[in-house]
């Protein structure tokens, strides 16, 4: 038994390298191939969003009126609405965030028990004023800084993917940049009110609600800064 042990754990790893290995040997001699333009919600990893919503009130009618109950002008408005309507994405992320933590902590204690006579007896060990003697002594320091400096730009085209019982919109935005055999992905998500979409069509990532923002890739660079599966498996194992 012990000797099948390093047998499994070897096979294992030889089948993580190979599954990357024929990856990579996939795209030799090509840039790393572009995924085919699809609908966001046939993804595998699509799940529809569901939200709290409040009972729907059926909107008054008024007899002879032009004004529609719902509506924002007397023309068509030409910003994103319904399913499949594309929709302009803005992201500015320029976060700063420094954090420091000093703790110190000290303490000590001492006991002396003494045991003169027991039941009767009496003797030297007994007698001896010090026969139980106990100190000890504590001490703690820590220090912990934090700086953090994120920025991040952005600018994407979506699409509407569901329209909520409350009119919410839930957005899906993908974009592929492929330069020097490098692929950059782009992936923004989340739900948007009608309200916070401007006149030119565009909504800010501080106005998307349940934001996910992904910005990665994949390449030469990319696969150089990875460690390669068996250095990270044996990082997740070993104890030392």
């Amino acid at each position: 038994m012990k000797n099948r042990l390093p047998g499994a754990f070897l096979i294992g790893l030889m089948g993580l390298s190979g599954c990357s290995g024929l990856a990579d040997m996939s795209e030799m001699g090509h840039p790393p191939r572009m995924t085919r333009t699809s609908d966001p919600t046939q993804a595998p990893e699509y799940r529809p969003v569901t939200m709290p919503m409040p009972p729907l009130q059926p909107p008054p009618t008024e007899v002879g009126s032009l004004w529609r109950p719902g509506s924002r002008a007397f023309f068509k408005d030409q910003r994103a609405s319904q399913v499949g309507d594309l929709i302009k994405i803005s992201v500015v992320i320029a976060d700063n965030a420094a954090v420091t933590n000093n703790t110190s902590a000290s303490g000590s204690g001492s006991e002396n028990f003494g045991i003169p006579s027991l039941f009767g007896f009496q003797g030297k060990a007994l007698s001896s004023s010090s026969a139980l003697d106990t100190s000890s002594s504590s001490a703690n320091t820590a220090t912990g800084t934090i700086s953090r400096n994120e920025t991040v730009t952005l600018a994407l085209a979506g699409t509407i993917t569901q329209v909520l019982p409350n009119g919410n919109f839930v957005v899906v935005a993908r974009q592929e940049v492929r330069v020097n055999g490098e692929l950059r992905q782009l992936m923004v998500s989340g739900v948007v009110r009608p309200q916070d979409i401007t006149e030119d069509n565009t909504v800010t990532h501080d106005r998307i609600a349940e934001a996910r923002i992904s910005y990665g890739g994949r390449g030469q660079l990319s696969k150089l800064q990875t460690p390669r599966y068996g250095q990270q498996v044996l990082d997740s194992l070993l104890p030392f």
